[in-house]
C-alpha cells in the first residue's frame, strides 16, 4: 500500500512542480527585465515568484527524502525528465504537444520555458537519484533493536546517580529522637 501512495504522490507532484518552477521562473525573469528595463528595483516584487519557487522545492524535497517508498521519486522524476529528453529524438513534435498560451490566475504560463532551458531535466535527475539512495532500501531501526545493540545482555546495569539525586537516607538508628521544629526537651 506504501508503494501505491508513493505512486500517486509522484503522479501528482511531477505536473503540480511543472506548473509551479513555470510560474516562479517567469515571474523571477519579468520581474528582473523590469528593473533593468527601468534602472531600478523593488525587492518585494520577487515575492511572489519566490513562493511559486519555495513551494515547488518543498514538494520535491518531501517527496524525494521520505522513506517510505522509491516510487514516488522514480514516477516523478520520469515524468520531469522524459520530455527533455525527448527534444534529442523529436524536438518540434515534443515542443508542440506542450501548451504555451495557457493562464493561470491572470499570469501566463509558458509550460515550454523549464522544457526549453533544462530545469525539468535538472529536477528530474535529481527525483531519480533520491532513487538509489541506500538509506530509502534499509529498514528503519526499531527501538528496541537499538537498545539491544546498546546494552550487552551479559552486563548487569549498573545505577549511576547523578548530580542532582539525593544521596541515600541513612539507617535509623533506635536512640535518636525523630526530627522536630520544636525547641528540644531540656534532659
Amino acid at each position: 500500500m506504501r508503494h501505491l501512495w508513493s505512486f500517486l504522490a509522484g503522479l501528482a507532484v511531477a505536473p503540480v512542480t511543472w506548473v509551479l518552477v513555470t510560474l516562479g521562473q517567469d515571474g523571477s525573469e519579468r520581474t528582473v527585465d523590469r528593473w533593468v528595463e527601468i534602472g531600478t528595483y523593488s525587492t518585494p516584487n520577487l515575492i511572489e515568484p519566490a513562493v511559486y519557487l519555495g513551494v515547488a522545492g518543498i514538494l520535491l524535497g518531501l517527496l524525494g527524502t521520505l522513506r517510505f517508498s522509491p516510487f514516488g521519486p522514480l514516477v516523478a522524476g520520469l515524468l520531469l525528465a522524459v520530455p527533455y529528453l525527448g527534444l534529442f529524438v523529436a524536438p518540434f513534435s515534443v515542443r508542440d504537444r506542450v501548451p504555451d498560451d495557457l493562464k493561470l490566475l491572470g499570469d501566463p504560463l509558458p509550460l515550454r520555458d523549464p522544457l526549453d532551458n533544462g530545469t525539468l531535466f535538472l529536477i528530474g535527475l535529481l527525483l531519480l537519484m533520491a532513487v538509489f539512495s541506500t538509506s530509502r532500501w534499509r529498514r528503519p531501526v526499531t527501538s528496541a533493536t537499538a537498545e539491544a545493540e546498546l546494552t550487552p545482555a551479559v552486563t548487569p546495569v549498573e545505577h549511576k546517580p547523578a548530580l542532582t539525586d539525593w544521596p541515600p537516607a541513612p539507617a535509623k538508628d533506635p536512640d535518636t529522637p525523630p526530627l522536630t521544629l520544636a525547641y528540644p526537651e531540656s534532659p
